[in-house]
């Protein structure tokens, strides 16, 4: 059996501006174009990106009927808050 692909390859077009920003980095840290412009798209990953696959993860949740009633969670906080709760 043929191990699992770990990489793609794509084709993009970039601003030759930005492109020299990613060329200059790379010379400065020795390291490949690709280096530094997949540690840019984990960056993105990692802030915007995670903030919409929260939101796609949460829309799934709903359409499953995973959620609590708002209602019945501000009752629970305002017990939580009266000391009525431990």
């Amino acid at each position: 059996m043929a191990p699992a692909k770990q990489s793609e390859s794509v084709t993009l077009q970039i601003p030759t501006e930005i492109l020299a920003d990613i060329d200059t980095i790379a010379g400065a840290t020795e390291r490949s174009r690709s280096h530094i412009i997949l540690r840019a798209l984990r960056g993105y990953l990692l802030q915007e990106g995670a903030d919409i696959l929260e939101a796609i993860e949460g829309g799934a949740q709903l359409d499953a009927g995973q959620h609590e009633d708002f209602d019945d969670v501000l009752a629970e906080m305002d017990r939580i808050i009266a000391g009525k709760v431990a």
